[in-house]
């Protein structure tokens, strides 16, 4: 998406006065994620959104040759989400997010198709893994916040024929979520424990996100 077709976002609640009051800086999400944008609508924030356009592939290798932890790879995709967007918007609060999935050594992307959903399931099946979450706030040329939030999920054994099963109900959705599962959903069924809070699991410390505002003013107290 191209600066000149970003869209602006706004919650049904935006007559509660509960959103970003009048006289704050606008809100920018950099970030084409869905559940994301419904996440931030749903608790009363209108924003614009504007997904940055960011080489990961290429940090992650850079990052991963020099011995990055997964947070740290986390965190240094927001804020390059969140810088890019910002040189747009000199004076907006510009939020850049992303999560990483680490289970032992490995490190998970976004299955490209089906078949890789169901690989990412027989990898992490039986075992526990972590989701790790970043949120940065970018104002101009300057990082004015961030958060790092993890998250540990421990799932069932799976058989072939239940993954197989599963695949074939949730089809291409969960191609979007790093970990082929989407909690909201049939993933729940995946699981046998889950340690961490919820809204790091959907890929948006939201909790923190809407603490920094409050704090700041832009949301009454």
């Amino acid at each position: 998406m191209s600066p000149q077709s970003a869209v602006f976002a706004q919650s049904p609640y935006s007559a509660s006065g509960l959103s970003l009051s009048s006289d704050s800086p606008p809100l920018v999400l950099a970030s084409g994620s869905a559940i994301r944008r419904q996440l931030l609508v749903n608790a009363g924030l209108n924003f614009i959104v504007e997904p940055a356009h960011v080489d990961e592939a290429l940090v992650k290798q850079d990052l991963a040759r020099e011995g990055a932890s997964a947070e740290a790879l986390a965190e240094t995709l927001a804020e390059l989400k969140a810088r890019q967007v910002a040189l747009r918007h000199s004076e907006a609060l510009v939020l850049g997010c992303d999560q990483v999935l680490a289970c032992g050594s490995m490190l998970f992307d976004k299955p490209a198709d089906l078949d890789h959903v169901a690989c990412h399931l027989r990898a992490l099946s039986g075992k526990t893994h972590s989701l790790y979450v970043s949120a940065v706030i970018q104002q101009g040329d300057r990082r004015i916040w961030h958060v790092n939030r993890r998250a540990d999920l421990t799932m069932r054994e799976l058989s072939d024929a239940y993954i197989a099963d599963y695949v074939a109900a949730v089809g291409q959705e969960v191609m979007a979520s790093v970990g082929a599962y989407q909690l909201e959903g049939l993933g729940a069924q995946l699981f046998s424990r889950i340690e961490g809070d919820y809204f790091t699991i959907l890929g948006l410390p939201l909790l923190d996100i809407l603490g920094f505002l409050r704090l700041r003013g832009d949301l009454k107290a």
